[in-house]
């Protein structure tokens, strides 16, 4: 079994120390940061996000399997950076105003990193304007908004008309999700794409960096 199908191995059953020290193992055997990341953390991870999508593993087995991710990541992330390996999109990420729910939103922003995206997370309760702040000083490609209230699904239209009334309309896509979101009500206040889930938000979210 080669290094790189270890680290994914071991990823996708949440041994972080051993995903560590595979990741270690595959530097030390001069493979290129760029290719551990794609065809070690980022293949298991992207397991793991097809299987949560078919319901063959659950949330803790997602949580567990991206906390050994992220400390591949964190070994890795020097050698990227020396590498110049870019990352393939920048994402803003938050629950909305007067939302303190952050389960759902903590699982779509692994997602995203399993994609190989950046995700600037800027937790719960987030005002219109820190989306908009985060998203100009990021240079984002995308705001993502959750709600799982539906008292505060109307927060998500007014982040649509801020970033529609500024220079970043037609740069920016939003996405919003959570359990009281449809596709009709993403229709309705105009936002770019709704998702169903974690694993089909990380999915649209590489697809619209790459467009």
């Amino acid at each position: 079994m080669s290094t790189l199908s270890e680290i994914s191995s071991w990823l996708q059953q949440g041994r972080a120390p051993k995903v560590k020290a595979c990741v270690q193992q595959a530097l030390d055997e001069g493979i290129p940061a760029g290719e551990i990341l794609e065809n070690g953390l980022l293949d298991g991870m992207n397991i793991i996000g097809q299987k949560f999508k078919n319901n063959e593993v659950f949330v803790p087995e997602v949580l567990i399997a991206a906390r050994a991710m992220t400390k591949g990541i964190e070994l890795l992330r020097p050698f990227l950076v020396a590498d110049g390996v870019e990352e393939k999109g920048t994402v803003i990420i938050g629950t909305v105003k007067g939302d303190l729910h952050d389960i759902g939103k903590n699982l779509v922003r692994m997602m995203m990193e399993g994609k190989g995206l950046k995700v600037v997370d800027l937790g719960v309760d987030v005002p219109v304007e820190k989306f908009l702040e985060a998203a100009r000083e990021h240079e984002a490609h995308i705001i993502a908004c959750s709600a799982l209230l539906t008292t505060t699904m109307g927060e998500m239209r007014d982040v649509v008309e801020a970033v529609h009334a500024s220079e970043m309309k037609d740069k920016v896509m939003i996405m919003i999700g959570g359990a009281p979101i449809t596709q009709a009500f993403c229709d309705q206040i105009g936002a770019d794409r709704y998702t169903p889930d974690a694993a089909t938000a990380a999915d649209v979210a590489l697809e619209l960096c790459q467009a």
